[in-house]
């Protein structure tokens, strides 16, 4: 029997979890490397899953701190889609996936690790990216690191979107 080795989930297992909410500490923190934040918007931002399902696996994040699309303004719900649809196009050029799974899980039932702050899976599929090791081993297979990853998206973040669609750092 072969082994699959996954020795940064230990670093994760490890780690004191914050008492807070990650999502909103995050771009508090102003580290967007160390924090895979690719774009800050008016109101939300896009970081790569740490735990992706994918290469490439991406979530849309709400500033706001909220558990459900219906508490959010129209605004804010706008800027949401205009990022989903900026990662859309930077993930189609760094990556030329076939497809893309895009949703929310909302409540623990539904799936949501991060339960009481909403965000957005933008996940890039590839035609037979869905082998035997999610299906008999409970297994992804992810093939690149994470900063390869942020390092390879982040300029395309800078170059596919208005500056008027960007915030500082400074949340």
């Amino acid at each position: 029997m072969k082994q699959l080795w996954s020795p940064w989930r230990m670093e994760y297992i490890r780690a004191d979890k914050p008492e807070g909410c990650i999502f909103c500490e995050l771009p508090r923190e102003n580290k967007d490397p160390e924090s895979l934040i690719l774009l800050r918007g008016r109101h939300c931002y896009v970081m790569l899953n740490r735990y992706p399902y994918n290469n490439g696996h991406l979530m849309v994040v709400p500033y706001q701190h909220v558990d459900t699309p219906t508490d959010l303004a129209t605004e804010v719900l706008q800027d949401m889609m205009q990022q989903v649809n900026v990662s859309l196009t930077v993930l189609k050029k760094a990556m030329n996936p076939d497809g893309f799974n895009i949703g929310m899980n909302l409540g623990a039932s539904a799936g949501a690790g991060i339960k009481d702050h909403i965000h957005m899976h933008v996940v890039p599929r590839w035609t037979g990216d869905t082998n035997f090791m999610p299906v008999l081993a409970d297994t992804h297979v992810i093939v690149e690191g994470l900063v390869e990853c942020y390092t390879a998206l982040r300029p395309l973040f800078d170059c596919a979107c208005e500056p008027a669609e960007r915030t500082d750092n400074t949340r």
